[in-house]
């Protein structure tokens, strides 16, 4: 997919002139789309067009765009599905080249739907027009006030740092509402509708270019394009702006609803999380913790950590954000000496002068008693950032008296937290709509309110991990494996010694082994490797020998050798007498170890995915995995296996050494490198288990499978 151009968005984003084409009367869409041009003052000339009609919305018809005075930037199209193209190849030939087309009826509905759809994509393409949708609201430009959205917008709009793409045009309105309620400016807007020619990553990358833009805000409901994301993520992270994404598709259901309602494929939920955390994408699970979230990036400075110190008005606050703060992974530590020696006397004695610090009700007596509290805590040494609780009036309208107390308070504060030498975050107590006069606070001095304890400390918990991000290493985009020079069948699966040949190639460490043709040769095989040995049947037909019983475990004697070898075969070819038998691996049995799982498999969205965990038979038990997209640098991988339940045996437990990290990242990297290698045609790559002792590190069991 090409990314289309900035300079085609920023025409589309910032017309001069606009026809709606379809305007009437009796359609909502064409009042409110022509309603949102007026009420927030666009500057230029705005045509309505209806072949049947002289008169709408108390302003002059034209008949068809032919009619116009001058050609258009901006055709917004509300017409019939079956007239889209027609008017969208007139619009082209007068000289428009920029569309807004709200019509639905096309790929989301079904086949013919979807054979319309890239008719008009097709045109599109073949003469260089830009087309937002179909089956999408249309924008808000809110830097420019420049509207043409065809759901009601509530004036006013403020304008700020954070830009929205939506997959979803119903959900636009309340994400709009709850930003305006919480006095969350944003620079853009964005409902795509169909995605057909500009896509979500197209806006990301426009509004990563964009100088009013610090953070971005992703409700998704499929990823169309996951190179494209890798791409702007990447461009985001080099840039410092934040990108929050709320992704649906976590449970079954969510993931048949989107599948409907898109047509398009929903991820497995597990990969794309492990996609948006590589990415440096903070994943939220709520529209408000995606407004809170993209609110906070978008008007703070980085985190220098998760240190966070707490200065609120109530012990039942200090509890709530306690309990927050260490599911979300905040650190509370201690106030310093000196920090608790300056509380104590400004605090009154029966207050307790710890983190997260309660200033207690005396603040009805001396207003000023948390802000000066919040002075001290500032400069406290064992901190990284510091949360101000403010409590804010209730939803009755200010007088006067109210504003002449209010805003001087929140002027000190201010100040405050301008001369504070770490940052200091606002939040309320809940997330409902800030009341008018903490609205008028916000004109008057820019301060930010996060919305509530419980969002307001999930986002600093996401913030302070995408803080962390903005220093490590940038995850590789594409990466050149050794070249490998590997037979490789059609389709469907090799057997284990065919597999191994491959491991072997790419300098991964493999237990011994030798093919048996015949009892003798095992016998042979085993007195050279010593006893006990394994024995494991060998065809490209079972891929799952012990499924069949075709593997027998501490052969201990010549005698047991030939039982077991003449067992497995009899075995085999009771459960699958056509299976092509190569003959049965005999292998050393080793010393118990650690036991893990190294697998990579294909996905359709993300390409070659690594998975890492505790192994052996305790797979499926504990699934104690953790998930990386491909490719991975050698030095992240200690961090990956940090992250797994079982990481504590990695490092030694119970008197037992630790691993050699350095030795075990270098076989995963190969192991990696050696799937990218193999290139798309490989399906699965799985080691289960690759044995870890204090001396060696070797592959005991691999499936090697190919797409069909």
């Amino acid at each position: 997919m090409a990314a289309l151009a900035g300079e085609q968005l920023q025409r589309l984003f910032r017309p001069h002139s606009i026809a709606l084409i379809g305007a009437t009367d009796n359609s909502r869409w064409s009042i409110y789309t022509f309603d949102n041009l007026n009420t927030f003052g666009f500057p230029g000339p705005i045509y309505l067009v209806n072949p049947n009609r002289e008169l709408i919305h108390g302003q002059r018809a034209y008949k068809s765009l032919r009619e116009l005075p001058e050609v258009v930037d901006l055709a917004f199209v509300m017409v019939s599905t079956r007239h889209v193209l027609a008017i969208v190849q007139e619009a082209a030939t007068l000289g428009t080249t920029h569309f807004v087309l709200l019509t639905s009826g096309f790929s989301e509905v079904g086949p013919e739907g979807a054979r319309l759809e890239q008719e008009l994509l097709s045109f599109a393409q073949a003469h260089k027009l830009t087309i937002l949708g179909p089956n999408g609201n249309g924008f808000i430009n809110v830097t420019d006030q420049i509207t043409p959205y065809g759901l009601p917008i509530a004036p006013p709009l403020k304008a700020g740092p954070v830009g929205i793409v939506l997959q979803s045009g119903a959900l636009a309105s309340a994400v709009l509402a709850f930003a305006q309620g919480h006095a969350i400016g944003l620079s853009l807007l964005v409902a795509l509708g169909n995605e057909s020619m500009i896509s979500v990553t197209d806006v990301v990358d426009y509004l990563l270019d964009d100088e009013a833009t610090r953070s971005i805000a992703l409700f998704l409901e499929c990823i169309r394009h996951p190179a494209e994301l890798r791409r702007v993520a990447d461009k985001a992270r080099r840039l410092g702006k934040a990108i929050v994404v709320l992704k649906i598709g976590r449970s079954e259901a969510s993931s048949r609803s989107a599948l409907a309602h898109t047509g398009a494929l929903v991820g497995d939920n597990e990969i794309n999380e492990a996609a948006f955390r590589q990415l440096g994408i903070m994943r939220v699970s709520s529209l408000e913790d995606l407004l809170t979230t993209a609110g906070l990036a978008g008007y703070s400075p980085p985190l220098a950590g998760r240190r966070m110190a707490v200065v609120t008005p109530s012990g039942g606050a200090c509890d709530i954000i306690s309990d927050l703060a260490q599911e979300v992974g905040l650190e509370l530590p201690d106030f310093a000496p000196q920090t608790v020696a300056r509380l104590k006397a400004i605090l009154p004695p029966f207050s307790t002068s710890h983190n997260p610090l309660d200033v207690t009700g005396y603040v009805v007596v001396d207003p000023t008693l948390q802000q000066r509290a919040l002075e001290v805590v500032a400069t406290d040494p064992n901190s990284d950032f510091v949360l101000y609780l403010a409590t804010v009036e209730g939803s009755r309208e200010p007088t006067a008296e109210t504003l002449a107390v209010l805003l001087p308070q929140y002027e000190t504060l201010k100040a405050i937290i301008a001369a504070a030498p770490r940052p200091v975050l606002v939040t309320t107590n809940t997330c409902l709509n800030l009341p008018t006069g903490i609205h008028i606070v916000i004109e008057r001095t820019g301060q930010h309110f996060m919305a509530g304890l419980e969002h307001g400390v999930r986002a600093l918990g996401k913030f302070a991990w995408w803080s962390e991000q903005l220093d490590k290493i940038a995850m590789p985009l594409s990466a050149e494996p050794r070249p490998l020079h590997v037979e490789q069948p059609v389709k469907g699966s090799c057997s284990e010694v065919q597999a191994r040949l491959i491991l072997q190639q790419a300098g991964i460490p493999l237990v011994p082994g030798q093919l048996a043709h015949s009892a003798d040769e095992a016998v042979r095989a085993a007195h050279e490797f010593g006893l006990p040995v394994a024995l494991k049947v060998q065809s490209a037909a079972l891929p799952h020998k012990s499924d069949v019983g075709g593997v027998s475990l501490n052969v201990a004697s010549e005698q047991e050798i030939r039982q077991e070898f003449a067992a497995i075969m009899r075995r085999v070819q009771e459960y699958q007498p056509d299976a092509a038998i190569e003959g049965i691996l005999v292998s050393p049995m080793r010393p118990a170890g650690i036991e893990l799982l190294v697998s990579i498999v294909q996905d359709h969205l993300w390409g070659p995915i690594l998975t890492l965990g505790l192994g052996g038979l305790w797979t499926e038990v504990f699934n104690d995995t953790v998930v990386q997209l491909l490719p991975v640098a050698r030095e992240h991988i200690p961090d990956l296996l940090s992250t797994l339940r079982s990481a504590v045996l990695l490092r030694g437990a119970r008197g037992q050494p630790g691993v050699d990290m350095q030795a075990l990242s270098e076989v995963i990297y190969r192991i990696s490198n050696l799937a990218l290698a193999l290139g798309p045609q490989l399906r699965v790559l799985e080691i289960n288990p690759l044995l870890i002792t204090a001396t060696r590190i070797e592959v005991l069991d691999v499936l090697l499978t190919w797409q069909e």
